[in-house]
């Protein structure tokens, strides 16, 4: 149902919720809310025409949430104490979701319910944003919409993950590349990211002399952007802020890269404001690739991680600079085997995306007329089919691009069949549950709950 009218919005929630001028609610009928009207309430967050009426039910979400205890949060204070070694022997998941937003949210609650588990990460790269059609407003409020609806009661950690500088952009236009990155940033954190992952490692030239020269822009811009979100916070708020020093797909990274990085952007972040906090954790490359690689037939070839890289790079990381340990990308279609491995190394969080894609569109139940249609029209997309390399096979392809069918379809993804839709989301329920017990984050909601202390920020309706 889609409200036509500030009034229609209001007389439905006419006795479940209090809403007051300021924008701060009481709720007066949780379960109500809960099982009967925050469906709908999120659903106009995301499809409602109407400017105004769209943000009122994100505002109306998020104010609502932190009342319940589903309070949009920093990770900074845990990831402080794991650099202190307060904490160990677990790997923090940040997982990305590209479609089905919602059904998804849900099941990574209900998993988390299910394992007392308080310590994980929602994120949206910058490109997905682009490709997904989901603005960070709106992700933040169907993840919030979907922790009220499955009763979770902890903080919640939404993250912009690979908030990139474009090297490409760069080279045309440095300004307005930086400017569209800061813009983003400030959206993000708007909308109650409270953690930025900033990617700047695509300025790294291999090319200069010595690995500072090297990561010179890298650390540089790392610095800046950092200082930056600093002005941002919202009273009472530290953002947890990554940096990256090897770009996922390329070499591996080395002790001494993370050190060329560190010295730097620690002495260049200190010449932006006195006291300046830096970032919480960096990211570093040890073999994977974002998505895996397709073979001909579409499966995804083996990939070697080399875990003694990224235990040294966690352990210099913590021991040499206090950050919580290094970050693990792509590592979603990793085999099931690898995934206790990264917290036996030390691994402070890990990246997860692409297999979630791949089982909501691989799972039985998913309507095949359906999927042929959003197949043919990657093809025949004149932009999306630049993408088809020569001697690729139409499954390489079709695995490669097939990311790109959540934004165009998105309003159909959410309409799905509830049967179809209950059932992918048990299956991703049985992953999440998964890999909740491989990185050895089962109860951790009470090491969250000794860590973090949530600031409850409103929006205005």
């Amino acid at each position: 149902m889609l409200y036509h009218s500030k009034e229609d919005l209001l007389n439905d929630l006419k006795g479940i919720i209090d809403i007051q001028k300021n924008g701060i609610v009481t709720i007066l009928d949780e379960d109500s809310f809960r099982n009967k009207k925050i469906d709908t309430l999120v659903y106009n967050a995301v499809f409602n025409k109407d400017g105004v009426l769209k943000d009122a039910a994100r505002s109306l979400i998020r104010n609502a949430a932190n009342k319940l205890g589903v309070v949009s949060s920093s990770i900074q204070s845990l990831y402080e104490a794991m650099g202190k070694k307060e904490y160990k022997g677990f790997t923090v998941p940040a997982i990305n979701i590209r479609g089905l937003t919602y059904d998804v949210s849900r099941s990574i609650f209900r998993a988390a319910k299910k394992n007392h588990v308080g310590a994980f990460i929602f994120e949206i790269a910058r490109s997905e944003i682009g490709y997904t059609d989901q603005r960070p407003a709106e992700y933040a409020a169907v993840i919030l919409a979907a922790a009220i609806r499955e009763g979770f009661e902890c903080p919640v950690f939404i993250q912009g993950d690979h908030f990139q500088i474009n090297a490409k952009k760069y080279e045309k236009d440095k300004d307005a590349e930086i400017n569209t990155v800061k813009k983003l940033i400030k959206e993000a954190v708007d909308a109650g990211f409270y953690n930025i992952d900033i990617d700047t490692s695509t300025l790294v030239d291999l090319n200069k002399p010595d690995l500072t020269e090297q990561q010179r822009l890298n650390f540089e811009f790392a610095a800046e952007l950092t200082a930056y979100i600093r002005t941002l916070e919202p009273k009472g708020i530290t953002v947890s802020v990554g940096g990256e020093i090897g770009e996922v797909g390329k070499k591996n990274s080395t002790v001494e890269e993370l050190r060329a990085f560190m010295d730097g952007y620690n002495t260049t972040l200190a010449m932006k404001g006195k006291g300046l906090k830096g970032i919480s954790k960096l990211s570093v490359q040890t073999g994977t690739s974002h998505g895996g690689v397709p073979l001909p037939d579409g499966t995804i070839a083996k990939v070697k991680l080399d875990f003694e890289t990224l235990r040294n790079l966690s352990q210099a990381a913590r021991d040499e600079y206090g950050l919580s340990g290094a970050v693990q990308h792509g590592a979603s279609t990793l085999p099931s085997d690898a995934f206790d491995k990264f917290p036996e190394t030390g691994t402070a969080e890990v990246h997860l995306a692409t297999e979630f894609q791949n089982m909501v569109y691989e799972s039985k139940v998913f309507p095949q007329d359906f999927k042929k249609e959003i197949y043919e029209f990657l093809k025949n997309h004149p932009d999306i089919k630049k993408e088809w390399k020569e001697g690729d096979t139409e499954d390489q392809f079709i695995y490669k691009v097939r990311k790109n069918g959540f934004g165009p379809y998105k309003e159909r993804f959410w309409n799905l069949p509830a049967d179809v839709k209950k059932k992918i989301g048990e299956e991703l329920e049985v992953k999440f549950d998964f890999l909740f017990k491989k990185l050895n984050v089962v109860h951790s909601k009470e090491i969250i709950h000794k860590t973090i202390k949530p600031v409850e920020v409103a929006l205005a309706n």
